[in-house]
């Protein structure tokens, strides 16, 4: 039962990318004519067609973006939750306070930070050219390369929490007496923490990129608030908000549906690989 709930929108949506389902055949839904893989070619081989060069962009981004966010994010994280489990004052005000970035909600933190990155009267501008006299001038953050940035930063800022909280509490587990024995023979702190946590820490970095990186390709909330729902530039445009807007803007669902199920296609093979390689670490660290 519980095989059928999960396969039948995954198969629904494999059909509906060999249909030719627009805003003129939308009223026939699944009986739309049948086209075979015809979405399939004019997005990955059609050279003049605008969602081929749009998949480029966009492709070219998310694996970018979601790269950088899921480093920069694990890094952090795991940096912030170190120096976390020492002991001092307000420890536990000073984790709750951390913590708030995650809770705001993706749709919110696109809003914000899309006032933040006002060329003339957002925080960012107000503060590096007023305030700190860092840029001669108030660059545009929304525009070219910049946007690409603009989307990563905002991401960071409300992943990195979650991060520190899970390295927290798995730092909890790792012996206490190792760290003094090494302490009695001499060990850096820096040692400690190449040696000893973060070996520990290996199986947890590992499973939190892989959540990571699946949940950053399926990014849309933030970039799409961010430039309201509009086309961000080929910088920032990532392969949700495409996929969006060739099915809800420009009524091409079939597109829209074989770009999910090129999307579908390519995350089951990182897992793939992914998990092959993970038990092949395991085994050699045994």
């Amino acid at each position: 039962m519980m095989l059928a709930v999960n396969l039948t929108p995954i198969l629904q949506g494999l059909y509906m990318s060999l249909l030719k389902l627009n805003q003129y055949t939308l009223n026939q839904f699944l009986d739309a004519p049948f086209i075979g893989l015809d979405n399939y070619r004019r997005i990955l081989f059609e050279g003049h067609s605008p969602i081929r060069a749009g998949l480029g962009f966009a492709l070219r981004n998310t694996l970018l973006y979601t790269l950088v966010v899921s480093i920069a994010a694990i890094v952090i994280g795991l940096a912030v939750a170190v120096l976390l489990n020492r002991d001092f004052p307000a420890k536990g005000v000073a984790r709750t306070l951390l913590l708030l970035p995650w809770i705001v909600p993706s749709y919110v933190v696109g809003s914000l930070w899309g006032f933040m990155w006002q060329r003339d009267v957002g925080i960012v501008n107000v503060v590096l050219v007023d305030y700190l006299h860092l840029l001669d001038e108030k660059p545009f953050w929304l525009l070219g390369a910049n946007s690409f940035w603009a989307i990563v930063i905002p991401t960071v800022w409300r992943a990195w929490p979650v991060m520190m909280l899970l390295f927290l509490a798995a730092l909890q587990a790792v012996p206490e007496d190792q760290y003094e024995a090494a302490t009695l023979d001499g060990v850096s702190k820096w040692g400690q923490f190449w040696h000893i946590t973060l070996p520990i820490l290996k199986p947890v970095i590992v499973i939190q990129f892989m959540f990571q990186f699946i949940d950053n390709v399926y990014s849309y909330n933030i970039v799409s608030m961010m430039f309201g729902g509009g086309y961000p530039g080929e910088w920032a445009d990532l392969l949700m908000p495409l996929l969006t807007r060739q099915s809800f803007s420009y009524w091409m669902f079939g597109q829209g549906a074989a770009v999910s199920f090129i999307m579908m296609t390519l995350m089951l093979i990182f897992v793939a690989v992914w998990m092959r390689s993970f038990k092949r670490s395991l085994a050699n660290d045994e």
